[in-house]
This record gives C-alpha cells, sequence and structure tokens, in this order.
C-alpha cells in the first residue's frame, strides 16, 4: 500500500450510522408508533384537467372510524393561505404565481391534485371511507408538453398565465454573442429533450402533525431535507409567527432534492391536528408519490456553439423551453433559470453565452429541483454541442475538448462566476490513461466481429456548488461528557454523522465514539439551510470548524485558571490544553466540567464552552472532472449494454474518501438511470401518468451497470473555504447522461445517426 492508500485508508472510517440502519434501528417517520394518532388519506384527482363540480362527503363522514372529511372551503374558512412559490430572480416578464391550495380550488390541473382529505382512526379505515367520496368533475382539454402548451390554441391552465406563459428568463451578453456568431468560422446547432424522471426515493414522502392548544404551536416531523425553509413557508400558510411551528426530520430515506419542499400533505396534517385535536399521520403510496410529489428535469433546448477557424470555441446560445407542471412549487423556476446559467458552457474557455428560458404550465405533476438542479441539463447540452463540433470540424473530440477547456485561473465566465481553480485538463490527460482510452479500437473490432456496435462517448463536467449561502452549525458539551454537534444542513443517507464527526474530531482531539450528531430540528439550531446544491461540507463544514474553533478559544481563559498559567502561554492540541514549554496539561471534557460548575450550570451540565457559528459564505466552489462511457449496441434488436464507465474527478480536499466515492457511484447511478432507462410519460390527451408505478417506470438495477472506475485527485483544492473542498453529491448525475449518449451516438454513427434523446431505450 502506496502512502497515499494508507492516508486514504485513515480517511476511509466507515459510517458510524450503518450500525443502526443495518440492526432495524433506524428511525424513520413511519416507524414513530402511532399510539392514539389519528390517519389522513387524500383523495386525489383522476383527472388531468377538469372543473370541480361538486364534492359530496356525507357517505364518507358516516363511515367507520371517520372523524372528519374536509375540502377547500374548510381550509379556506379557517384562513388557510395558498402554498408560496419563494424564488426571487430577475425575469424579463413577471413571474406568474398562482394559487396553489393544500385542497384544490373549483378546477383541478393535475392527475393526483389534492382534492378532499379523510381522517379516520386507522389507514385502512380512512383509505376505504376516501373510496366513498363522490366528486363530480367536468373534464377540461389538458397538455402536458411544454411547446405544445405555448401554442396559441392550447388551452389555459390559469387565466392569469395568457399563453401558459409563467415566466420569460435571459442572462447572458445577448450583443457579444450575436458577434460572436456572426464572427464564426462555422456553428453548429442541436435541438434535444431533457427528459422529465421521477426522483424515487426509498422512503415516500410522510408526515406526523401535532397542534398544542396551550401554546397554539404546532409540531411537524416529517420526511424532509430542509426543516428551516419547510418552517417558514408553513407559516406564511398559516399566518403566523415561524417561532409556533417546530418541524424536524428524524432519518430520512433519500430525497435527491424532492423532499426539500413544502407540499400540500404537510399543511393538510398540521391543520388537522388544530382542527380535531388529535396528532394526524400520513404515508404516502408508491402510487401517490409518483402522482404528487415534484418531478425533475423535462426541458426542451435548442442550442448553438459558434466556432473559430482552428475550433476554438467563441459563443454559445441556448434557448429552452422548461414545463413547470401545473403549479410553481416552492423553487419550481430555479433549476431551469439561475442554477442553469452558472454551467452553460461547462468548463470550456468561452467568452460569450446567451440564455433565453421560458416556463411553461403544463397539466403534469410540478417541477423542481431535482440532483444538480439545472446543472446537469446544462452540462449535457454543452457536451452534446462539443461532441457535434467535434464531428463537425473532424477534430478529434478528446483534442478538440483539451484545445478549448479553462487553463489558467482565476478564470471569469461569460456568465460572471469566477472559477478559482481545477484540473480541468489534466482530468482529461489522466483519463486517457485510466480509462485506455487507447485500446478502444481494438475492443471495437472485437465487438464488430461479434456484430455489434460499440461506441466511446467522452464527456467534462463541471459543478458550481454551493446551494443557498449561509450556514450554521454549533457544538454543545453535555453532562455526559459527551459533544454534540449540530449542523443545519442535513442528511439523507450521505453519512453525516461520520463525516462530521471527523472534522469535530480532529479539531476537537476526542475520539469519534464521544460525539452526537444533530441535524433537521428548528429548535435546536436557530439557522440551517439544509441539504442542496452538494453544499453540506463546504457550507455546513466549514461552519462547524468554526463552532469547534469558537469553544476551544473558550476554553482558553478556563483552562488556564485550572493551570494556574497566562491565557497567552495556553496552547491546544490533540484534545487537550498546555501550557508551553511545561508537562502540565488539562483535557476539554474536565475544562467543560469546570465551566459549567463555575457558571452554575443546573444538574452539572456543561454549556458554559457551547458555541453556535454562522459561515455566511455565498461563494461557489466548483468541482470538475472527466468521465468516459463504452456502450455495445445490438443492432437487431437496439439493446443498450454500458460495458465501461471511468471517471477522473477534482472535489479538493477529502474528509472521508470511501464517502465520497459512494456519493459518486450514487449519482452515476442516477444520471445513468436518465441516460438509459427512465422517462415519465403523460398521455398527451388525457394527461394520465403512464409511467405511474414500477412497472413502467424502469430505475437501473446492479446488472445495469458496470464497474465503475472512479478516480479522485486532491491536488488542486480550493480557496473560498478553508476545509478546501469541493461539493461531490451531485456530480456524477451531472456527468453521466451525456457521457453515456455521446457514446451510444458514436456507436450509431456507422448507420448516419447523429442524434438520438434519452433514454436510449432498445425502442
Amino acid at each position: 500500500m502506496t502512502e497515499a492508500e494508507a492516508q486514504d485508508d485513515r480517511r476511509s472510517v466507515r459510517r458510524i450510522e450503518d450500525e443502526r440502519f443495518l440492526t432495524g434501528r433506524g428511525r424513520y417517520v413511519d416507524d414513530v408508533p402511532a399510539g392514539n394518532d389519528l390517519h389522513a388519506h387524500v383523495v386525489r384527482s383522476p383527472h388531468g384537467h377538469a372543473r370541480i363540480a361538486r364534492i359530496d362527503a356525507e357517505a364518507a363522514r358516516g363511515a367507520p372510524g371517520v372523524r372528519g372529511v374536509f375540502t377547500e372551503a374548510d381550509l379556506r374558512a379557517d384562513g388557510v393561505g395558498p402554498l408560496p412559490c419563494t424564488v426571487q430572480i430577475p425575469m424579463v416578464t413577471p413571474l406568474v404565481i398562482p394559487p396553489r391550495h393544500a385542497l384544490a380550488r373549483d378546477r383541478v390541473r393535475h392527475v393526483g391534485d389534492p382534492v378532499a382529505l379523510v381522517v379516520a382512526t386507522s389507514r385502512d379505515a380512512a383509505r376505504d371511507a376516501a373510496e366513498l367520496v363522490a366528486v363530480d368533475y367536468e373534464p377540461l382539454p389538458a397538455v402536458v408538453d411544454g411547446r405544445d402548451a405555448l401554442s396559441g390554441d392550447a388551452p389555459e391552465i390559469w387565466p392569469e398565465a395568457p399563453g401558459n406563459l409563467a415566466f420569460r428568463f435571459q442572462k447572458g451578453d445577448r450583443a457579444a454573442t450575436d458577434a460572436a456568431f456572426a464572427a464564426a468560422a462555422r456553428t453548429v446547432a442541436i435541438e434535444l429533450v431533457n427528459n422529465r424522471v421521477v426522483p424515487a426515493p426509498l422512503e415516500p414522502r410522510a408526515a406526523i402533525g401535532r397542534y398544542d392548544r396551550d401554546t397554539a404551536g404546532f409540531d411537524l416531523l416529517l420526511t424532509g431535507q430542509g426543516v428551516h425553509g419547510i418552517r417558514r413557508q408553513l407559516a406564511t400558510v398559516f399566518g403566523i409567527a415561524a417561532e409556533r411551528i417546530h418541524v424536524r426530520a428524524p432519518d430520512v430515506g433519500g430525497g435527491f432534492g424532492m423532499k426539500n419542499f413544502n407540499y400540500p400533505e404537510w399543511v393538510l396534517v398540521l391543520w388537522a391536528a388544530r382542527r380535531l385535536g388529535q396528532a394526524v399521520r400520513w404515508t404516502a403510496e408508491r402510487g401517490e408519490d409518483f402522482l404528487s410529489s415534484t418531478q425533475g428535469r423535462d426541458n426542451h433546448t435548442r442550442a448553438r456553439l459558434a466556432l473559430g477557424p482552428e475550433g476554438e470555441f467563441l459563443g454559445i446560445a441556448v434557448e429552452t423551453i422548461a414545463s413547470m407542471g401545473a403549479y410553481l412549487s416552492s423553487a419550481g423556476p430555479i433549476s431551469s433559470t439561475v442554477p442553469a446559467s452558472t454551467a452553460i458552457g461547462g468548463g470550456y474557455a468561452i467568452p460569450a453565452a446567451f440564455l433565453d428560458v421560458r416556463g411553461v404550465f403544463t397539466n403534469t405533476v410540478p417541477i423542481d429541483a431535482y440532483r444538480g438542479a439545472g446543472k446537469p441539463e446544462s452540462n449535457y447540452l454543452t457536451e452534446r454541442l462539443v461532441d457535434a463540433a467535434a464531428r463537425e470540424t473532424g477534430i478529434d473530440p478528446i483534442a478538440i475538448r483539451r484545445r478549448n477547456l479553462v487553463s489558467r485561473f482565476p478564470y471569469r465566465t461569460a456568465m460572471g462566476l469566477t472559477i478559482d481553480g481545477g484540473r480541468f485538463a489534466a482530468n482529461l490527460d489522466d483519463l486517457r490513461a485510466l480509462g485506455d482510452l487507447a485500446g478502444f479500437a481494438a475492443r471495437r473490432a472485437a465487438s464488430r466481429q461479434q456484430g455489434r456496435l460499440r461506441g466511446l462517448g467522452i464527456a467534462a463536467f463541471i459543478e458550481t456548488a454551493r446551494g443557498q449561502p449561509t450556514e450554521g452549525a454549533a457544538v454543545r458539551f453535555t453532562a455526559d461528557d459527551r459533544v454534540e454537534i449540530a449542523v443545519g444542513t442535513q442528511s439523507n443517507g450521505q453519512g453525516h454523522e461520520t463525516s462530521f464527526a471527523q472534522l469535530a474530531a480532529d479539531q476537537l482531539g476526542l475520539p469519534l465514539d464521544r460525539f452526537r450528531y444533530v441535524q433537521a430540528d428548528t429548535r435546536k439550531l436557530a439557522v440551517g439551510a439544509g441539504h442542496g446544491g452538494a453544499r453540506s461540507l463546504q457550507m455546513g463544514g466549514t461552519a462547524l470548524l468554526q463552532a469547534a474553533q469558537g469553544a476551544v478559544a473558550k476554553g482558553r481563559p478556563i483552562a488556564a485558571r485550572l493551570l494556574q498559567a497566562d491565557p497567552a502561554e495556553i496552547e491546544f492540541a490533540d484534545g487537550r490544553y498546555m501550557v508551553r514549554g511545561t508537562g502540565r496539561a488539562v483535557d476539554l471534557l474536565a475544562v467543560a466540567r469546570a465551566a459549567a460548575d463555575a457558571a452554575g450550570a443546573p444538574d452539572g451540565a456543561a454549556g458554559a464552552i457551547d458555541t453556535e457559528a454562522t459561515n455566511p459564505s455565498d461563494l461557489f466552489t466548483f468541482p470538475n472532472g472527466c468521465h468516459a462511457a463504452e456502450v455495445e449496441i445490438d443492432p437487431e434488436t437496439g439493446a443498450v449494454t454500458l460495458d465501461r464507465y471511468t471517471a477522473v474527478d477534482d472535489y479538493g480536499r477529502l474528509v472521508n474518501p470511501m464517502l465520497t466515492e459512494g456519493q459518486i457511484h450514487g449519482g452515476l447511478a442516477q444520471g445513468i438511470g436518465q441516460a438509459m432507462l427512465e422517462r415519465t410519460v403523460y398521455d398527451p390527451d388525457s394527461a394520465q401518468l403512464l409511467t405511474g408505478s414500477f412497472m413502467d417506470y424502469a430505475l437501473p438495477r446492479a446488472t445495469d451497470l458496470p464497474a465503475l472506475r472512479v478516480a479522485m485527485r486532491e491536488d488542486r483544492p480550493t480557496a473560498s473555504n478553508p476545509l478546501g473542498v469541493k461539493g461531490s453529491g451531485q456530480a456524477g448525475a451531472i456527468a453521466a447522461p451525456q457521457t453515456v449518449v455521446n457514446a451510444v451516438i458514436d456507436a450509431l454513427a456507422p448507420l448516419g445517426i447523429r442524434h438520438v434523446d434519452m433514454p436510449v431505450t432498445p425502442e
């Protein structure tokens, strides 16, 4: 084992939380004992677009165990407001935010739209009673494709959105981009679809709502990724101060962005708990998750690339029609606009860029952020353009990338971001060897002898990682000599209990088993922006670093008193305060206990050196890499086999290489799934979801993936945070789709085929 491998082995601590999960001691929302809780079931629209003529709930109200059947009129009578869309970005046309009520008012606009709420003493009783709710619908014409929705004769979904246009967003320098195309030696253009996908986390959405009449406060336990943001939005819905709402999450079984947002069901369980004076719980069935949880992607794009005489990139122009679904979700317009703009042009030195996006209402489930949130879409179109440019110019796909990748830093992009560093070209050079690209010709010849087509796909990627700016963390010492670390970011499977404990252990010099990880509780941390944007380590980790350093600083004068020394003589290392040049020392936990005693803390509890910290950074980091895929295609059946996949990536410094690699593998699986298998399909006439279960919607299985070879280089740490880390959670999903599709098109090139949209199914 090399020295570097030994270092990796020491850092690659196995996940602390896995023992709990593997022995059945994980605690998810549905694991919380029901006791006397009531159970909710949501009556949903079977129509993609219809007017609600009448709701007859009398039979349901008389069913066994039923405590109440409620409609939008009940919510309206209690002053419950619509769910907000929190987007605040400059638009060319005003952002149209139609009212999205927790239960549909007058009209339903997608299959699965909530219409009524049934609350009963058991889940089965609520479900059975829901079958008795009779709703008279008057079906209306529907539209499910964003391009069709903009046509002049499309049905109107919202009267306040003429032509179904939700917004128009533009960014970049149009004049400079037009000039680049005017001066170009040649241009290439593509038209492509970034297919709509279902996030499909292992754990469906679930929540338990409670109301305390004495304090007039709500308590919401949910499977969610950003409790502070959800609390703010719920406060708006109920018209109360956020402090009156306690939002928390136990273990969360995946999310991929989908669980970041406010949903009608969160409003409904809280309102019903207040109305009935009893806790109300709801867990989605898998089919409900398909029909009611946000979906991802769904863009139609036309893009052009201007090239100089030597194949140098001069400008890029992008026009996108982005489906928003029937409503604007909490952050629905974000993915196709601001994050997408940051990644236009990828890691290439392109001096001019312009992006034009039209957000469109359709009779489909609302769209919101899904792993990568706009950056996968931008990297996909960029790399498809670059491959088209290589074919058009006759320049080798590797050579044209090497010629245009950013090589001098800092580099200011055409969209105004400053990239502080990265190993863009070096990744490509390393990929040649690691992926054995020189041996591809022989592998292609061997495939040809077996009657199969073989293709090689290359793609570079860049991520603009940060998510929301500002993050909080706290370090608290407890009476049992443990250290509680609370972080405002949130895990839904990434291994934060381990990686954040590693960070704290490194700073405080204590063993990992001394730390207790706390997250996802609005009462235990004042600031928290949650999960999303590959932000946890750079934002939350930096805040935790600051909190740990603050606690050490608070303890220094107390250690000096215990050691009878001048505070200026006190040093801290390996969990102990020491008097410089002497053997006298006292450990950190003893200082915490002494501080608590001096402060008169009750019951001997620690707390006097507890520290909260806020990291206000709004800086991005720029994870980057180059990937290669090789596919084989059976020309008789169209079946595609992904035979090889190699990645060389730069995520700055790594806290736990094993956990990072696990994140990369997960992202690659999702990106490969979108490229090869996944597509959400609606009937164009009725707006029925045709891929409404795993019978019709295909997720990748282990047999669909080759051994994934991933190399992570650490020689270019970022200076944007003291840890030198760059986000890794979204990178695989950002890089994989274009890598696989480029390989498929390369394999089909002998047949004269130059374009295919995802997913590349046999059909």
